[in-house]
């Protein structure tokens, strides 16, 4: 049957000027177009392929999966303008173009029923919102890394078909929403040209000490987290640290062993360590980092986790530069801070804690990671929780709030975003402090600001559907106290996470602790 393509039914509006009709002759291309890609004898297979990749471009999927891609092959600015491309980009397809043109859909009977998905989309057809995110993307990967932009050309350009072989848009639908997708991509380009490649800096200004120096391990007692890293591919640190310091005691932790008890026996020994040393990811070496402390002994560590945040910020970015500052006797005084909870215990964090999303997001990833890998089960479940959550009612420092998240760094950390990557220093002596607001504040405007931060926030806030103060606030404090006005939000710190907080009330409290660890470091 020959697709039509039908003009709106004159009806009563509440918006009767806000919708712009098409051309005549751009209505007629449509239903020509329509009707021979209809009328094409495809197959169950073709018809299937074509289906399944519009489904996998739903709510941005396909693209944040590319974007996590991205990441792993080193190209985070990338996969962040293009992220941020999409979200312009479905920003003006869904609160410009669908309520200044709209239009309806192809008509379901004019589409083969093996090419029909399983629910029929419901919002006005103009523009095709799955094109402009597609185009938007490779677009805006394209302007920050051209070989990847024409890689993933023809993927966006088989979304934008898919849409008409499925029979969801029609051709002026896809061809709209490309131009859209295109010009927010080069919009997000004049906003935030390109970062020039950042110069290495030596983030710890902290002064350099000396420690206790060995080139074959002695003295030195090891807790090595097998499970830690899980996926990377990269060898097992156990095995390499045996030959590489035979000196030293490596400890591999079992299942059932805790870390405090492992060390606690071991400082208790006739002869007991100098130095303690962490094979792992951040949450351990945090668990280690507090026994430390407490013992007041200097802090080996080798990166054995994903992503290794405190690692990098000592300038240990692998095994032989943790062996090298261990064989110089070299190490510096960093921050750490303290979270203390209303039943009075404390513990250290090394990085970040907080309180919101996060919490959930992390136990959310946990549920999938063995399965699939970190970088797959974060994306997953970050379409979970953004899509499930709801705004927090807490209090901070004694003014109650509603707020997504509050996000809390020992020391600066960049960039300005609800969740930052960088900490650049290790002796700024205070918190960074990131809280974003749901106050009087659509989805929209939280789902941005989580998603691309301060700097799109401040934009999105100047459109005329949701201005408004910005969503997300950052400044420094040396202490803050977070408690919850209402269910138990849970906590994070340094990437371990818990849906319940200890004792009543339920509180946290962190402060800033200058200078309060020692940790070999290499000079620079």
């Amino acid at each position: 049957m020959a697709a039509s393509r039908r003009r709106p039914r004159s009806r009563p509006s509440r918006r009767p000027h806000r919708r712009l009709s098409l051309p005549a002759r751009v209505k007629r291309w449509d239903a020509r177009v329509a009707s021979r890609i209809n009328a094409r004898t495809t197959g169950a297979v073709s018809d299937g392929f074509w289906r399944g990749l519009t489904r996998a471009a739903n709510h941005g999927t396909l693209w944040f999966a590319a974007a996590s891609v991205l990441v792993a092959l080193g190209r985070p600015r990338a996969a962040a303008r293009g992220l941020a491309s999409l979200g312009l980009a479905s920003l003006v397809a869904n609160l410009v173009g669908k309520r200044l043109v709209g239009g309806d859909r192809p008509a379901l009977t004019s589409i083969p029923l093996a090419r029909r998905l399983e629910r029929s989309p419901t919002s006005p057809s103009f523009p095709s919102g799955h094109t402009a995110s597609a185009a938007a993307f490779a677009t805006g990967v394209a302007l920050e890394w051209p070989a990847a932009g024409a890689a993933l050309a023809p993927l966006a350009a088989g979304v934008g078909y898919s849409r008409l072989h499925t029979g969801a848009h029609w051709l002026s639908d896809v061809v709209g929403g490309a131009a859209i997708g295109a010009g927010a991509a080069v919009g997000v380009k004049l906003l935030t040209p390109a970062v020039k490649p950042a110069v290495r800096r030596d983030p710890p200004t902290a002064r350099m000490i000396d420690l206790p120096a060995t080139g074959t391990g002695e003295g030195v007692f090891i807790v090595v987290n097998p499970g830690s890293g899980r996926g990377m591919g990269g060898p097992q640190p156990g095995p390499l640290l045996r030959e590489r310091l035979p000196q030293a005691e490596v400890h591999e932790l079992a299942d059932g062993d805790d870390i405090g008890d492992v060390i606690e026996r071991r400082l208790a020994a006739e002869t007991p360590p100098t130095v303690l040393g962490v094979s792992g990811g951040d949450g351990t070496v945090a668990a280690v980092a507090q026994r430390a402390r407490a013992a007041g002994l200097p802090l080996l560590v080798f990166p054995g986790g994903t992503f290794n945040h405190f690692a990098k910020a000592a300038l240990l970015d692998s095994m032989d530069a943790t062996l090298r500052a261990l064989a110089a006797g070299s190490g510096r005084e960093v921050d750490v801070a303290d979270l203390t909870f209303g039943t009075g215990e404390t513990i250290t964090v090394l990085n970040t804690a907080s309180v919101g999303l996060y919490p959930a997001f992390v136990e959310e990833r946990e549920k999938h990671e063995k399965r699939l890998g970190k970088p797959i089960a974060a994306l997953i479940a970050a379409i979970r929780v953004v899509r499930r959550g709801d705004p927090l009612e807490v209090e901070i420092d004694g003014r109650t709030r509603t707020v997504w998240s509050v996000f809390v760094g020992v020391d600066r950390y960049y960039p300005v975003a609800v969740a930052p990557i960088e900490r650049r220093r290790l002796d700024d002596h205070l918190l960074d402090v990131r809280i974003l607001f749901a106050d009087g504040k659509p989805r929209s405007r939280g789902a941005v600001a989580l998603a691309f931060g301060g700097r799109t926030d401040a934009l999105v806030a100047r459109m005329p559907f949701l201005q408004g103060p910005p969503a997300l606030e950052a400044r420094t404090v040396e202490e803050i106290t977070i408690a919850a006005r209402g269910d138990d939000p849970g906590y994070a710190h340094d990437g371990e996470a818990s849906t319940e907080t200890p004792g009543e009330p339920r509180r946290i409290t962190l402060r800033v602790r200058p200078a309060a660890l020692t940790v070999y470091s290499p000079r620079e």
